[in-house]
């Protein structure tokens, strides 16, 4: 099969007979065989009863139903083990995302040889203030931590290689991180398009501008566990045992400048009226913690952690 289109959505009933229809119309005129994987992350609509009366009539929709909302991460995370295209597009269930996009990006993808190919929305039919402010200050943020060069990491239209996708573990929140994910996993041909955007048609948008904020704690985690993910004692070792000599070292200064006093016949005063005791004594305290949180560190990456926190309801 040549391509698998995933569309995660959340209450989107007013646009999904549309959004099929166009991929379709596209995916026949482009002569590629495909399929689509509608992931209803928790819909109180009528979402879910659309793609099942879709899937009567057009055998190639697939369908997977979360019994409640678990977020775009998760969404992904369960039809990327599933989907079985070559090459792999992502969009977002609202029509803002063109569906016309789609034979361009599969052939970046498949004739161009790049292993991801991310959407770029440059002109944006957003709120200024809400939207498109926070998004560009977002993405210099994420460009100059990552080392990724894209205008747009939340861009929801991207295509993928299969291997890509497979390779990859999407969870928490890093959906708009995969192109780090997969540059940190080897995959370094990334690439972006300029892509169509327009205004949401139906519904109101699910993302608030806390998403920002989630976003910045997120790259934060992305860097560090993409530099010290593997070995962790690294960091916290070195860290802890930087704090333990240095305080190890204050408090050799304050014995021996205690010793040399007592040597002169100076006497009266105490170590613990110094307050760089405290100081010292707290480095050492704060540098063996933190030496043995990079040697518990070592021990549980040694376990597999299982990012499948969802439970799915139905799958067709």
């Amino acid at each position: 099969m040549n391509l698998s289109i995933i569309i995660p959505l959340l209450n989107e009933e007013e646009s999904l007979e549309e959004l099929f229809l166009r991929i379709d119309s596209v995916c026949k005129t482009a002569d590629l065989t495909y399929d689509v994987w509608f992931i209803d992350d928790g819909s109180t609509d009528l979402s879910w009863s659309i793609i099942e009366n879709m899937k009567i009539r057009h055998p190639q929709i697939h369908g997977i139903k979360f019994s409640r909302n678990y977020g775009k991460s998760q969404a992904l995370h369960a039809a990327f083990e599933r989907v079985t295209g070559d090459v792999i597009i992502t969009m977002d269930a609202d029509l803002q995302d063109f569906p016309e996009e789609i034979p361009e990006l599969y052939n970046m993808v498949k004739l161009e040889n790049y292993d991801i190919v991310s959407g770029w929305k440059k002109k944006r039919y957003d709120n200024v203030m809400t939207k498109n402010i926070p998004s560009k200050l977002f993405n210099s943020a994420a460009r100059k931590v990552s080392g990724v060069s894209l205008h747009d990491f939340n861009c929801g239209l991207k295509a993928y290689k299969k291997q890509v996708v497979k390779s990859i573990d999407v969870y928490g929140d890093m959906h708009r991180y995969i192109p780090v994910l997969a540059a940190n996993a080897g995959f370094r041909r990334i690439t972006e398009k300029e892509v169509q955007h327009q205004a949401r048609p139906y519904g109101t948008s699910k993302f608030g501008t806390e998403r920002f904020v989630r976003g910045f704690l997120d790259l934060i985690t992305l860097w560090f566990v993409s530099r010290f993910g593997g070995r962790p004692m690294h960091f916290f070792g070195a860290v802890g045992t930087i704090m333990f000599i240095i305080g190890l070292l204050s408090a050799l200064w304050l014995g021996i400048t205690k010793l040399i006093d007592v040597s002169r016949g100076i006497y009266g005063h105490l170590l613990t009226d110094n307050a760089w005791f405290f100081i010292a004594l707290t480095m050492m305290i704060l540098g063996t913690l933190l030496f043995i949180a990079g040697f518990l560190s070592e021990m549980m990456i040694r376990t597999h952690r299982d990012h499948k926190n969802y439970n799915i309801d139905e799958v067709i």
